[in-house]
Protein backbone atom coordinates (compact mmCIF):
# COMPACT_ATOMS: atom_id res chain seq x y z
CA UNK A 1 0.00 0.00 0.00
CA UNK A 2 1.35 3.36 -0.98
CA UNK A 3 2.03 6.25 2.36
CA UNK A 4 -0.22 9.11 2.61
CA UNK A 5 0.32 12.21 4.42
CA UNK A 6 -1.46 12.61 7.71
CA UNK A 7 -3.81 15.64 8.24
CA UNK A 8 -2.05 18.11 10.13
CA UNK A 9 -2.94 20.79 12.42
CA UNK A 10 -0.55 23.26 14.22
CA UNK A 11 -0.58 26.33 16.14
CA UNK A 12 1.29 28.81 17.58
CA UNK A 13 1.73 30.03 21.00
CA UNK A 14 5.00 32.00 22.49
CA UNK A 15 7.06 29.17 23.89
CA UNK A 16 5.74 26.02 21.79
CA UNK A 17 4.37 25.26 18.29
CA UNK A 18 1.49 22.51 19.05
CA UNK A 19 0.87 19.92 16.29
CA UNK A 20 -1.33 17.16 16.01
CA UNK A 21 -1.76 14.72 13.28
CA UNK A 22 -4.90 12.93 12.90
CA UNK A 23 -4.73 9.57 12.80
CA UNK A 24 -8.11 7.15 14.11
CA UNK A 25 -6.57 4.17 16.01
CA UNK A 26 -2.59 4.67 15.17
CA UNK A 27 -0.54 1.67 15.49
CA UNK A 28 3.43 1.83 15.04
CA UNK A 29 3.44 5.24 16.20
CA UNK A 30 7.02 7.00 15.32
CA UNK A 31 7.95 10.88 16.28
CA UNK A 32 11.12 11.71 15.41
CA UNK A 33 11.88 15.73 17.08
CA UNK A 34 14.89 16.89 15.43
CA UNK A 35 16.62 20.64 15.61
CA UNK A 36 15.17 21.67 12.13
CA UNK A 37 12.68 18.55 11.54
CA UNK A 38 10.09 16.37 12.76
CA UNK A 39 9.56 12.79 11.39
CA UNK A 40 5.88 11.26 11.81
CA UNK A 41 4.72 7.80 10.81
CA UNK A 42 1.99 5.38 11.59
CA UNK A 43 -0.60 3.05 10.85
CA UNK A 44 -4.02 2.96 11.01
CA UNK A 45 -6.81 0.03 11.86
CA UNK A 46 -6.65 -0.39 8.26
CA UNK A 47 -3.04 -0.92 8.10
CA UNK A 48 -2.88 2.37 5.32
CA UNK A 49 0.54 3.81 6.29
CA UNK A 50 1.07 7.55 7.08
CA UNK A 51 4.19 9.49 6.97
CA UNK A 52 5.03 13.37 7.76
CA UNK A 53 8.34 14.96 7.13
CA UNK A 54 8.27 18.91 7.96
CA UNK A 55 10.81 20.77 8.08
CA UNK A 56 10.32 23.60 10.68
CA UNK A 57 10.08 27.35 9.87
CA UNK A 58 12.88 27.98 12.98
CA UNK A 59 14.79 25.89 14.34
CA UNK A 60 13.46 23.83 18.05
CA UNK A 61 14.87 22.44 21.33
CA UNK A 62 14.37 18.84 20.27
CA UNK A 63 15.51 17.70 23.95
CA UNK A 64 12.25 20.09 25.56
CA UNK A 65 9.78 18.71 23.28
CA UNK A 66 7.29 15.63 23.69
CA UNK A 67 4.54 13.57 21.95
CA UNK A 68 1.26 12.57 22.93
CA UNK A 69 -0.92 9.48 21.87
CA UNK A 70 -4.59 9.73 22.09
CA UNK A 71 -6.92 7.77 20.63
CA UNK A 72 -8.03 10.21 17.16
CA UNK A 73 -4.70 11.71 16.61
CA UNK A 74 -0.85 12.44 18.53
CA UNK A 75 -0.11 15.75 19.56
CA UNK A 76 3.66 16.93 19.93
CA UNK A 77 4.87 19.93 22.18
CA UNK A 78 7.59 21.33 20.16
CA UNK A 79 9.71 24.01 22.24
CA UNK A 80 10.51 27.19 19.68
CA UNK A 81 14.73 27.65 20.21
CA UNK A 82 13.56 31.26 20.47
CA UNK A 83 10.58 31.89 22.70
CA UNK A 84 8.21 35.04 21.98
CA UNK A 85 9.23 35.10 18.43
CA UNK A 86 5.95 34.55 16.15
CA UNK A 87 6.09 32.04 13.47
CA UNK A 88 4.06 33.33 10.26
CA UNK A 89 3.64 29.67 9.57
CA UNK A 90 4.80 25.93 10.24
CA UNK A 91 7.14 25.03 7.44
CA UNK A 92 10.78 26.16 6.22
CA UNK A 93 9.81 27.02 2.67
CA UNK A 94 7.01 29.40 2.02
CA UNK A 95 4.28 26.17 0.31
CA UNK A 96 1.13 25.34 2.28
CA UNK A 97 0.81 21.02 1.67
CA UNK A 98 -2.66 20.35 1.14
CA UNK A 99 -2.80 18.24 4.52
CA UNK A 100 -1.02 21.13 6.51
CA UNK A 101 -3.64 23.56 8.05
CA UNK A 102 -3.97 26.31 11.19
CA UNK A 103 -5.74 24.77 13.51
CA UNK A 104 -8.31 27.90 14.17
CA UNK A 105 -9.70 26.51 17.28
CA UNK A 106 -6.74 26.87 19.45
CA UNK A 107 -4.84 29.68 17.54
CA UNK A 108 -4.52 32.91 19.59
CA UNK A 109 -2.87 36.35 18.19
CA UNK A 110 -0.74 36.61 21.22
CA UNK A 111 1.73 38.99 19.81
CA UNK A 112 -0.33 41.81 21.12
CA UNK A 113 -0.83 40.62 24.91
CA UNK A 114 2.48 41.28 26.02
CA UNK A 115 1.84 45.13 25.29
CA UNK A 116 -1.44 44.45 27.34
CA UNK A 117 -0.36 42.88 29.90
CA UNK A 118 2.31 45.39 30.51
CA UNK A 119 -0.58 48.18 30.50
CA UNK A 120 -1.91 46.19 33.42
CA UNK A 121 0.58 46.35 35.43
CA UNK A 122 1.65 49.71 34.95
CA UNK A 123 -1.87 49.96 35.79
CA UNK A 124 -1.81 48.25 39.34
CA UNK A 125 2.03 49.93 39.62
CA UNK A 126 0.04 53.04 40.05
CA UNK A 127 -2.71 52.02 42.21
CA UNK A 128 -0.14 50.71 44.61
CA UNK A 129 1.67 53.71 44.58
CA UNK A 130 -2.05 56.21 45.41
CA UNK A 131 -2.62 53.73 48.27
CA UNK A 132 0.67 53.31 49.12
CA UNK A 133 1.52 57.12 49.68
CA UNK A 134 1.74 58.06 53.02
CA UNK A 135 -0.97 60.63 54.34
CA UNK A 136 -1.56 61.46 57.99
CA UNK A 137 -3.44 59.14 59.81
CA UNK A 138 -6.77 60.48 60.54
CA UNK A 139 -7.91 62.06 63.68
CA UNK A 140 -10.06 59.97 65.97
CA UNK A 141 -10.33 62.76 68.70
CA UNK A 142 -13.86 62.85 67.90
CA UNK A 143 -14.65 59.63 69.26
CA UNK A 144 -15.86 58.81 72.51
CA UNK A 145 -14.47 56.11 74.80
CA UNK A 146 -18.20 55.56 76.70
CA UNK A 147 -20.06 55.71 73.22
CA UNK A 148 -19.03 52.17 72.04
CA UNK A 149 -19.29 50.59 75.66
CA UNK A 150 -22.84 51.82 76.20
CA UNK A 151 -23.81 50.80 72.46
CA UNK A 152 -22.39 47.44 73.89
CA UNK A 153 -24.72 47.65 76.85
CA UNK A 154 -27.77 48.20 75.00
CA UNK A 155 -30.26 45.07 74.90
CA UNK A 156 -32.69 44.75 71.77
CA UNK A 157 -35.74 44.30 71.85
CA UNK A 158 -37.55 41.29 71.95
Amino acid sequence: MARQHARTLWYDRPKYVFMEFCVEDSTDVHVLIEDHRIVFSCKNADGVEFYNEIEFYAKVNCKDSQDKRFGRSITCFVRKWKEKVAWPRLTKEDIKPVWLCVDFDNWRDWEGDEEVELAQVDHYAELLEKVSTKRPPPAMDDLDDDSDSADATKTLPE
